[in-house]
């Protein structure tokens, strides 16, 4: 303590003993502020962002506080702040005299400690605006005391205990003895223990020093400390207090959180005139709390194998430069196909890095993952699953007298081939040729009638997803595959409601429109799960197993600049894309098959490992036959075993002659 701080409680222990103080202005203006400083006033809350099982995904407000009575906590919660903060708190009439008078005695022998009482803290901190604790002067002490004297004269003490539990800082921004208990120890204060309570209590003095996260040697030094004074004041016994001294300092995980999640919700309930910002709401969302920790797990992981891939020669998320976001990112999107909500969404590696939501707001190109629709498009119109295409060079040319030839990944051309296989092995030529068979503007139009609010360029090259799109609009388009040909709209928040429950905001799922045929949706599909089974998205099944339908399909962009895998269960929909903000090259042979479909099945894998699944329906008006997957043909007695395969027609559209499309001669353009 600086000498003027030595003066200053001389100056105040003559003023409560009864000596004259010269300072008229002083008191006079200590008496109108200790008219305003005394009162006890509701403070910020926290609105609280739940996951639809109730478990907290995140908190919005100018503070981060969730006040609790003082009876609902045990009662040496309270006790252990008396016995290090205010040992006579139940005798002062808010001003401790003995204590002030030995804190001066300690000061004139260069041992220096605070006197306030915690009545006193309680009107610094809960009117800062009047009283400002930083300032070290007379004036202010005498200000603080007035207004602490008042304050006991319209409260009893429990109610300004109970205020000062729940006003305290704690550090990390959480304020209160609730948010403390929780982000410190994951449970609620009226489950603190009696070594936690003590743990605690050691805080005020210096929440940074003392942080148990951080500095758990000194949290424990002082836990003991409040530990001992509680049993000298016989709060505890010594036998209680010896045992909770044996505990060691053990605290929580940091909480899962989902900050994209909160973000969004923040955003939606705010255009909707719900002020979530102001504190005290309780916002439920769709978020399906276990899947969303998996996800945020899966990319984690993911991203961290793909860093350790030979040839990758990016900054390492490890070794980042402080507040840099130019390391490997990912984003992880997961709904319910029936009703478009949200399950999951973790928008990037790390919230604390980039606020910006990769899963909402980013543009990308999706690649090969847009081909289904261009697939459903041909099967709407005289294609079947077993039409036969052609995986050829081609030169389309385009305006400017350019060319455009598009290449697959290998690098080869395979020759004729069934749609089905095509689709299985994403060979791009065919997805071309079918684009500019149906038209690109047919195309958009499923497009955006499945979700996808951005432009589709008529060009040919977006049949192989050369147009950029919202990751959360390509995950929404594909559960229309996943529930029988339904477009749905994603959905955040089922409702928000007050501290008292009364409800305030209520977000309905957005109706369902017939978009695509449901023999089409099941084709496809079914199509996609050969991209699972055998196709560019086998890595998927080294982590879901068999019994768990699996449907989607990869995508891979050029220069492997994007990474995505889109895919589904008969109960999820989800999808991953892997890639920098700042597009480049991920790494050689960087595809979506080897990065992102990975995640997805280590996500949903370990999902299915705690839950059922159903399995699809046959819509009506589908015929299934045998057929030969070599000679792209009926099945018949000289089909090898391991080459005969279902495949499925709309009814009508059974072979006949899978070379029938070609009756007229080939495709042209």
């Amino acid at each position: 303590m600086e000498l003027r701080d030595t003066l200053a409680s001389i100056a105040l222990a003559a003023t409560v003993i009864g000596a004259p103080l010269t300072a008229p202005l002083a008191a006079q203006t200590a008496t109108t502020t200790a008219t305003q400083a005394w009162q006890i006033v509701p403070q910020p809350q926290s609105s609280l962002v739940l996951a639809r099982d109730g478990q907290l995904l995140g908190e919005l407000g100018t503070q981060f506080r969730m006040s609790v009575p003082i009876g609902t906590l045990p009662p040496y919660v309270g006790q252990a702040f008396i016995a290090v903060e205010d040992q006579r708190f139940y005798k002062h009439d808010g001003v401790d005299v003995v204590g002030m008078a030995a804190a001066l005695k300690d000061a004139l022998r260069g041992h220096a400690r605070g006197a306030s009482t915690i009545t006193q803290q309680l009107v610094g901190n809960m009117h800062p605006d009047i009283i400002d604790r930083a300032d070290r002067s007379i004036a202010r002490k005498i200000h603080e005391q007035n207004a602490a004297r008042e304050m006991e004269r319209h409260y009893d003490k429990e109610q300004i205990l109970e205020a000062y539990l729940n006003q305290i800082h704690f550090g990390h921004g959480w304020y209160g003895i609730e948010e403390a208990a929780r982000h410190y120890f994951g449970i609620p204060a009226a489950k603190l223990s009696l070594a936690q309570a003590a743990t605690l209590a050691a805080l005020p003095k210096g929440p940074a020093l003392y942080d148990p996260v951080r500095h758990p040697d000194r949290a424990r030094e002082r836990r003991d400390l409040v530990l001992t004074l509680m049993a000298q004041q016989n709060y505890v016994s010594a036998e209680a207090a010896a045992a909770a001294k044996a505990e060691p300092v053990i605290t929580a995980p940091a909480m899962a959180t989902a900050p994209y999640v909160v973000d969004v919700v923040r955003r939606e309930a705010e255009a909707n005139g719900v002020p979530v910002m102001n504190g005290g709401y309780q916002i439920t969302t769709t978020i399906n709390a276990p899947l969303q920790t998996l996800a945020a797990e899966a990319l984690t992981s993911g991203l961290a194998r793909a860093e350790a891939r030979a040839g990758f020669k990016h900054p390492m998320f490890a070794t980042r430069a402080p507040g840099s976001s130019d390391y490997l990112q990912g984003t992880v999107i997961a709904m319910d196909p029936e009703d478009g909500d949200v399950l999951a969404l973790v928008g990037g590696r790390s919230y604390a890095d980039s606020h910006f939501d990769r899963a909402i707001n980013a543009l990308r190109q999706p690649g090969s993952a847009f081909k289904p629709i261009v697939y459903s498009t041909a099967l709407a119109d005289t294609f079947t699953a077993t039409s036969i295409v052609y995986d050829t060079a081609l030169a389309i040319p385009l305006d400017r007298n350019a060319v455009y030839r598009p290449k697959n990944d290998d690098g080869q051309f395979l020759g004729p081939m069934t749609l089905r296989e095509a689709l299985t092995r994403s060979r791009n030529p065919v997805a071309v040729e079918i684009g500019m068979a149906e038209g690109i503007d047919t195309i958009a139009a499923l497009a955006h009638s499945l979700g996808i609010r951005t432009p589709i360029a008529p060009y040919p090259s977006s049949a192989i997803g050369a147009s950029a799109v919202r990751p959360i609009d390509l995950v929404a388009a594909y559960a229309a595959f996943d529930n029988d040909g339904s477009s749905v709209t994603p959905r955040f928040i089922d409702h928000i409601s007050e501290a008292a429950g009364r409800v305030v905001y209520t977000q309905k799922s957005a109706g369902r429109d017939s978009v695509l045929d449901p023999r089409i949706a099941f084709i496809v599909r079914d199509m996609m799960r050969d991209v699972v089974t055998r196709g560019t998205a086998t890595s998927v099944r080294r982590y879901v197993p068999d019994r768990i339908e699996v449907a989607g399909k990869t995508g891979t962009t050029n220069n492997d600049t994007d990474a995505w895998f889109v895919g589904m269960t008969p109960e999820i929909v989800a999808g991953v894309w892997v890639g920098f903000d700042k597009p480049v090259p991920i790494a050689p042979g960087a595809a979506g098959g080897s990065l992102a479909a990975p995640i997805w099945g280590d996500m949903i894998g370990r999902y299915y490992a705690e839950h059922s699944s159903g399995e699809w329906n046959l819509p009506a008006g589908i015929v299934a036959m045998d057929f030969d997957r070599d000679r792209m043909a009926p099945a018949d007695s000289t089909t090898l075993p391991d080459k005969r395969y279902t495949e499925y027609f709309i009814d009508g559209t059974q072979p006949g002659d899978p070379w029938a499309i070609f009756a007229k001669g080939p495709i042209t353009f």
